[in-house]
This record gives structure tokens, sequence and C-alpha cells, in this order.
């Protein structure tokens, strides 16, 4: 069995061996570009794709999913010494949002703060440097994506979660599910299976807790 994943999946090892493991398949790993995962998995190249895909309607037309492995909110996070912000809109006047081009989060920023002053950026990368060097005051990002930035180096030190996690199917999707080929029904059923053997017998916790000090179900 080949799982198509992407180079940014390789480190953490999040479910993949324990999914498979749990499911009794023999598995190799096929590193893909993100773009050519969905056209390959059809194409009969892999298998299966465990590589953080949101489980949009659009991507429901091409490929099926199992049940959500993970789901990974939408945060602010903001200069540590600002004072906590709960999202509304009348908190963020005066102060400067960053977003990043081309994502969920700039098309939620748009639809609930129009009258916030936006920067927007073109990599994640260049936001978060621009959340450091104090170019914007707050940003929105997805959870997973900023919080190894916000632990792990240097530059995060400067800010920190504020608010509710944001949940909002029509903008950030239903969380992230294994896509297999819509033909592959038997396939998607065992992965469903696994998936739910790991919840119960304490695996999945047990991974999340070693990566993460929040829950990502």
């Amino acid at each position: 069995m080949f799982f198509g994943l992407g180079w940014r999946d390789i480190p953490d090892g999040l479910q993949k061996a324990t999914v498979v493991a749990e499911a009794r398949f023999e598995c190799q790993l096929v590193v893909q570009e993100w773009t050519a995962m969905i056209p390959n998995l059809i194409a009969g190249k892999f298998d299966a794709i465990i590589s953080s895909m949101s489980m949009s309607a659009e991507r429901r037309a091409k490929v099926a999913f199992t049940s959500r492995y993970y789901d990974s909110p939408t945060v602010f996070v903001k200069q540590k010494d600002l004072k906590a912000l709960s999202g509304d809109p009348q908190e963020l006047a005066g102060l400067t949002l960053g977003v990043t081009a081309g994502t969920a989060q700039a098309e939620y920023a748009k639809r609930f703060y129009p009258e916030v002053e936006t920067v927007v950026f073109q990599a994640s990368t260049d936001l978060y440097k621009g959340l450091s060097d104090k170019v914007v005051d707050v940003i929105l990002e997805d959870k997973l994506a900023i919080f190894d930035w916000l632990t792990n180096t240097r530059a995060g030190t400067c800010c920190d979660f504020t608010g509710a996690d944001i949940k909002d199917d029509e903008f950030f999707g239903e969380g992230a599910g294994i896509a297999v080929r819509q033909q592959d029904e038997e396939l998607r059923q065992a992965l469903d299976e696994a998936l739910v053997a790991i919840k119960e017998n304490g695996k999945y916790d047990e991974i999340n807790a070693k990566y993460f000090p929040f829950t990502i179900q």
C-alpha cells in the first residue's frame, strides 16, 4: 500500500504509522508535491493521502474521505504587550491585522473584519516576521501551523495566542481526513475502523500529548 504525503509531513509522523499498523497494512510512503496529490491518487500512483488535507466540498467531488483524524482551528496571535483580545471587531479598532494571501484566514478577515486595517503577506514566514517585527499587532493563522514557531523559535517569544479557537466549516472546512479513490470503499472503511480503534485504545491521545498541549480532535 502506498501513501502520498508532502514534505512538511515527514518529521511529525502523526497518525501515519499508527493508523496503518492498526489497519494491518504494509505501506510505503511516497513524497509528493501538493498540487499533484489528488491527480496522482486518482491515477493510481498511490492508494491514500495522509497529508493534512482538509475535507472540502470541492475535494469530495473527486475523492472519498475517512472520518476526520484531526482538526486545526484558526486563532488570533498577538504581541505579548497587548491586552487579551476576544476577537470582537471593536477590540481591533486601531490595531493592524496580518493574514497570508490566498488563505481561508484572509477570506475570513475580509468577511468579519472589513473595517480593520489589514496587511496581506505573501507567505506564512513573512506573516510571522511581520508580527515579530511589529509590522502588525495581531494575526489570524492556523493553530497547528503557528504552534511550532511560537514555542520553538526565538522570534516566537514575542507573541502568544489570544481569544477562543475559531471553527467555521464555511471557511476552514471540516478538518483533515485520509483521502482515497472514490471506488476504494473497502479501504476507506478499513482506515476509518483503524482511526476509531486508536481513539478508543488511547493511542491517539498518546500521540496528541507528545506533540501538542491541546487537543487536535
